[in-house]
Protein backbone atom coordinates (compact mmCIF):
# COMPACT_ATOMS: atom_id res chain seq x y z
CA UNK A 1 0.00 0.00 0.00
CA UNK A 2 2.75 2.12 0.87
CA UNK A 3 5.03 1.22 -2.82
CA UNK A 4 1.68 2.18 -4.54
CA UNK A 5 1.45 5.65 -2.49
CA UNK A 6 4.67 6.67 -3.18
CA UNK A 7 4.45 5.75 -6.87
CA UNK A 8 0.76 7.67 -7.13
CA UNK A 9 3.16 10.86 -5.46
CA UNK A 10 5.96 10.39 -7.42
CA UNK A 11 3.79 10.21 -10.60
CA UNK A 12 1.96 13.45 -9.89
CA UNK A 13 5.06 15.31 -9.10
CA UNK A 14 6.72 14.27 -12.40
CA UNK A 15 3.36 15.02 -14.26
CA UNK A 16 3.36 18.57 -12.41
CA UNK A 17 7.03 19.10 -13.75
CA UNK A 18 6.13 18.48 -17.06
CA UNK A 19 3.19 21.05 -16.85
CA UNK A 20 4.88 23.76 -14.94
CA UNK A 21 7.79 23.27 -17.59
CA UNK A 22 5.06 23.78 -20.42
CA UNK A 23 4.15 27.10 -18.90
CA UNK A 24 7.88 28.23 -19.08
CA UNK A 25 7.59 27.55 -22.42
CA UNK A 26 4.46 28.80 -23.53
CA UNK A 27 4.41 32.25 -21.65
CA UNK A 28 7.16 33.85 -24.15
CA UNK A 29 5.37 32.33 -27.33
CA UNK A 30 1.80 33.94 -26.28
CA UNK A 31 3.26 37.42 -25.30
CA UNK A 32 5.09 36.90 -28.88
CA UNK A 33 1.61 35.96 -30.27
CA UNK A 34 -0.12 38.91 -28.88
CA UNK A 35 2.28 41.24 -30.53
CA UNK A 36 2.10 39.64 -33.71
CA UNK A 37 -1.79 40.30 -33.57
CA UNK A 38 -1.44 43.93 -32.51
CA UNK A 39 0.89 44.32 -35.64
CA UNK A 40 -1.38 42.66 -38.08
CA UNK A 41 -2.93 44.11 -41.27
CA UNK A 42 -6.20 43.56 -39.36
CA UNK A 43 -5.17 45.30 -35.98
CA UNK A 44 -2.48 47.87 -36.52
CA UNK A 45 -4.95 50.71 -39.12
CA UNK A 46 -7.98 50.37 -36.97
CA UNK A 47 -5.66 51.43 -33.77
CA UNK A 48 -6.37 55.31 -34.52
CA UNK A 49 -10.04 54.88 -35.15
CA UNK A 50 -10.20 52.87 -31.65
CA UNK A 51 -8.06 55.45 -29.84
CA UNK A 52 -10.36 58.16 -31.18
CA UNK A 53 -13.12 56.30 -30.21
CA UNK A 54 -12.47 55.33 -26.65
CA UNK A 55 -11.02 59.02 -25.99
CA UNK A 56 -13.81 60.72 -27.21
CA UNK A 57 -11.63 62.54 -29.70
CA UNK A 58 -11.44 63.10 -33.64
CA UNK A 59 -8.40 62.26 -35.34
CA UNK A 60 -6.83 65.21 -35.61
CA UNK A 61 -7.32 65.88 -31.58
CA UNK A 62 -5.16 62.88 -30.86
CA UNK A 63 -2.25 64.26 -31.22
CA UNK A 64 -2.71 67.08 -29.08
CA UNK A 65 -4.64 65.22 -26.45
CA UNK A 66 -4.22 65.35 -22.64
CA UNK A 67 -1.80 62.11 -21.68
CA UNK A 68 -3.84 61.28 -18.95
CA UNK A 69 -7.31 60.70 -20.81
CA UNK A 70 -5.28 58.70 -24.01
CA UNK A 71 -3.60 56.19 -21.24
CA UNK A 72 -7.38 56.13 -19.33
CA UNK A 73 -9.31 54.74 -22.12
CA UNK A 74 -6.73 52.77 -23.61
CA UNK A 75 -6.25 50.67 -20.51
CA UNK A 76 -10.07 50.50 -19.81
CA UNK A 77 -9.84 49.16 -23.84
CA UNK A 78 -7.71 46.66 -22.84
CA UNK A 79 -9.16 45.85 -19.64
CA UNK A 80 -11.70 44.97 -21.82
CA UNK A 81 -10.71 42.62 -23.65
CA UNK A 82 -8.72 41.26 -21.59
CA UNK A 83 -11.35 39.96 -19.14
CA UNK A 84 -12.46 37.83 -22.11
CA UNK A 85 -9.84 36.46 -23.14
CA UNK A 86 -8.25 35.33 -19.35
CA UNK A 87 -11.88 33.99 -19.08
CA UNK A 88 -11.45 32.05 -22.29
CA UNK A 89 -7.94 31.07 -21.35
CA UNK A 90 -9.52 29.78 -17.83
CA UNK A 91 -11.89 27.48 -19.61
CA UNK A 92 -9.56 26.04 -22.23
CA UNK A 93 -7.47 25.30 -19.16
CA UNK A 94 -9.89 23.63 -16.93
CA UNK A 95 -11.09 21.79 -19.99
CA UNK A 96 -7.72 20.17 -20.58
CA UNK A 97 -7.36 19.16 -16.65
CA UNK A 98 -10.65 17.20 -17.26
CA UNK A 99 -8.94 15.60 -20.25
CA UNK A 100 -5.71 15.19 -18.93
CA UNK A 101 -6.20 11.28 -19.10
CA UNK A 102 -6.56 12.06 -23.01
CA UNK A 103 -3.72 14.70 -23.09
CA UNK A 104 -1.34 12.87 -25.75
CA UNK A 105 -3.92 12.15 -28.11
CA UNK A 106 -5.35 15.87 -27.86
CA UNK A 107 -1.74 17.45 -28.01
CA UNK A 108 -1.62 15.78 -31.09
CA UNK A 109 -4.86 17.02 -32.49
CA UNK A 110 -4.60 20.90 -31.51
CA UNK A 111 -0.92 20.46 -32.75
CA UNK A 112 -1.98 19.86 -36.29
CA UNK A 113 -5.02 22.46 -35.48
CA UNK A 114 -2.09 25.30 -34.84
CA UNK A 115 -0.54 24.54 -38.11
CA UNK A 116 -3.37 24.81 -39.50
CA UNK A 117 -4.16 28.19 -37.51
CA UNK A 118 -0.51 29.19 -39.02
CA UNK A 119 -1.12 28.67 -42.31
CA UNK A 120 -4.29 30.35 -42.35
CA UNK A 121 -2.49 33.83 -40.55
CA UNK A 122 0.10 33.53 -43.85
CA UNK A 123 -3.13 33.38 -45.96
CA UNK A 124 -2.43 29.94 -47.37
CA UNK A 125 -6.14 28.33 -46.29
CA UNK A 126 -8.87 30.55 -47.41
CA UNK A 127 -12.43 30.97 -45.88
CA UNK A 128 -10.67 31.04 -41.89
CA UNK A 129 -8.87 34.69 -42.34
CA UNK A 130 -11.78 36.81 -44.38
CA UNK A 131 -14.89 35.29 -41.73
CA UNK A 132 -15.22 37.21 -39.03
CA UNK A 133 -17.96 37.44 -36.37
CA UNK A 134 -18.35 40.69 -34.98
CA UNK A 135 -20.82 42.47 -32.66
CA UNK A 136 -22.17 45.30 -34.72
CA UNK A 137 -23.25 47.41 -31.65
CA UNK A 138 -21.61 50.42 -31.11
CA UNK A 139 -21.01 51.34 -26.86
CA UNK A 140 -21.17 55.21 -25.70
CA UNK A 141 -17.80 56.92 -27.20
CA UNK A 142 -15.56 58.11 -24.59
CA UNK A 143 -14.24 56.61 -21.53
CA UNK A 144 -17.73 55.36 -20.31
CA UNK A 145 -17.73 52.72 -23.54
CA UNK A 146 -14.22 52.28 -23.39
CA UNK A 147 -14.45 48.48 -21.56
CA UNK A 148 -17.57 47.37 -23.51
CA UNK A 149 -15.98 48.54 -26.83
CA UNK A 150 -12.59 46.32 -25.64
CA UNK A 151 -15.41 43.19 -24.42
CA UNK A 152 -16.94 43.58 -27.85
CA UNK A 153 -13.53 43.56 -29.69
CA UNK A 154 -12.29 40.20 -27.29
CA UNK A 155 -15.82 38.86 -28.32
CA UNK A 156 -15.49 39.26 -32.15
CA UNK A 157 -13.32 36.86 -34.36
CA UNK A 158 -11.36 39.03 -36.31
CA UNK A 159 -9.40 37.46 -39.06
CA UNK A 160 -5.59 37.76 -37.99
CA UNK A 161 -6.43 37.80 -33.85
CA UNK A 162 -8.44 34.86 -34.37
CA UNK A 163 -5.80 32.23 -36.03
CA UNK A 164 -3.13 33.36 -32.63
CA UNK A 165 -5.86 33.49 -30.32
CA UNK A 166 -6.53 30.55 -30.88
CA UNK A 167 -3.18 28.85 -30.84
CA UNK A 168 -2.45 30.42 -27.58
CA UNK A 169 -5.69 28.67 -26.55
CA UNK A 170 -4.48 25.38 -27.48
CA UNK A 171 -1.48 25.90 -24.93
CA UNK A 172 -4.13 27.28 -22.62
CA UNK A 173 -5.97 23.57 -22.90
CA UNK A 174 -2.57 21.98 -22.98
CA UNK A 175 -1.23 23.45 -19.88
CA UNK A 176 -4.13 21.75 -18.23
CA UNK A 177 -4.63 24.22 -15.30
CA UNK A 178 -7.66 26.46 -15.12
CA UNK A 179 -5.01 28.76 -13.56
CA UNK A 180 -1.95 28.40 -16.18
CA UNK A 181 -4.55 29.03 -18.81
CA UNK A 182 -5.53 32.11 -17.23
CA UNK A 183 -1.86 33.44 -17.03
CA UNK A 184 -0.91 32.08 -20.27
CA UNK A 185 -3.91 34.15 -21.91
CA UNK A 186 -3.04 37.21 -19.45
CA UNK A 187 0.81 37.33 -20.83
CA UNK A 188 -1.05 37.17 -25.06
CA UNK A 189 -2.96 39.97 -23.17
CA UNK A 190 0.02 42.27 -22.12
CA UNK A 191 1.72 41.54 -25.72
CA UNK A 192 -1.61 42.57 -27.83
CA UNK A 193 -2.57 45.33 -25.06
CA UNK A 194 0.77 47.25 -23.81
CA UNK A 195 1.63 48.05 -27.75
CA UNK A 196 -2.22 49.68 -27.39
CA UNK A 197 -1.11 51.50 -24.46
CA UNK A 198 2.30 52.74 -25.63
CA UNK A 199 0.41 53.79 -28.38
CA UNK A 200 -2.01 56.31 -26.51
CA UNK A 201 0.76 57.83 -24.62
CA UNK A 202 3.44 58.61 -27.54
CA UNK A 203 0.31 58.32 -30.46
CA UNK A 204 2.71 61.10 -32.43
CA UNK A 205 6.26 59.01 -32.09
CA UNK A 206 4.15 55.86 -32.82
CA UNK A 207 2.74 57.30 -36.30
CA UNK A 208 6.09 56.57 -37.91
CA UNK A 209 6.98 53.04 -36.45
CA UNK A 210 3.36 52.05 -37.57
CA UNK A 211 4.10 53.46 -40.89
CA UNK A 212 7.20 51.50 -40.88
CA UNK A 213 5.75 48.16 -39.85
CA UNK A 214 2.63 48.58 -42.44
CA UNK A 215 5.69 48.56 -45.34
CA UNK A 216 6.96 45.32 -44.06
CA UNK A 217 3.12 43.50 -43.31
CA UNK A 218 4.71 40.40 -45.17
CA UNK A 219 7.07 39.77 -42.97
CA UNK A 220 4.63 40.44 -40.10
CA UNK A 221 2.37 37.83 -41.45
CA UNK A 222 5.56 35.19 -42.45
CA UNK A 223 7.31 35.62 -38.59
CA UNK A 224 4.12 34.80 -36.97
CA UNK A 225 2.39 32.08 -38.90
CA UNK A 226 5.37 31.20 -39.03
CA UNK A 227 6.28 30.58 -35.15
CA UNK A 228 2.91 29.25 -35.64
CA UNK A 229 3.18 26.23 -37.46
CA UNK A 230 6.65 25.61 -35.45
CA UNK A 231 4.53 25.19 -32.41
CA UNK A 232 2.01 23.14 -33.80
CA UNK A 233 4.98 20.71 -35.51
CA UNK A 234 6.44 20.67 -31.64
CA UNK A 235 2.93 19.44 -29.92
CA UNK A 236 2.81 16.75 -32.71
CA UNK A 237 6.07 15.24 -32.77
CA UNK A 238 6.07 14.86 -28.76
CA UNK A 239 9.34 17.11 -29.07
CA UNK A 240 7.37 20.03 -27.19
CA UNK A 241 6.87 17.82 -23.89
CA UNK A 242 10.96 16.99 -23.70
CA UNK A 243 11.55 20.85 -24.25
CA UNK A 244 9.21 21.75 -21.57
CA UNK A 245 10.65 19.07 -19.27
CA UNK A 246 13.92 19.94 -19.80
CA UNK A 247 12.83 23.52 -19.08
CA UNK A 248 11.29 22.52 -16.05
CA UNK A 249 14.79 21.04 -15.12
CA UNK A 250 16.70 23.91 -15.79
CA UNK A 251 14.77 26.13 -13.55
CA UNK A 252 14.74 23.98 -10.57
CA UNK A 253 18.14 23.78 -10.80
CA UNK A 254 18.28 27.54 -11.25
CA UNK A 255 16.30 28.10 -7.85
CA UNK A 256 18.04 25.23 -6.06
CA UNK A 257 21.35 27.64 -6.77
CA UNK A 258 19.85 30.42 -5.88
Amino acid sequence: MGGTGALTVLAADQNQTVLTGALLAAIPIAMFAGLVSFFSPCVLPLVPGYLSYVTGMTGTDLAEARRGRMLAGASLFVLGFSAVFVSGGALFGNFGQTLLVHKDVLTKVFGALTIVLGLAFMGFVGGMTQREFRFHTRPAVGLAGAPLLGVLFGLGWTPCVGPTLGAVNFLAFNDASAGRGALLMTFYCAGLGVPFIVAAIAFRRTLGAFAWVKRHYAWVVRIGGGMLVAVGVLLVTGVWDHITYQMQIWSGSFTTGV
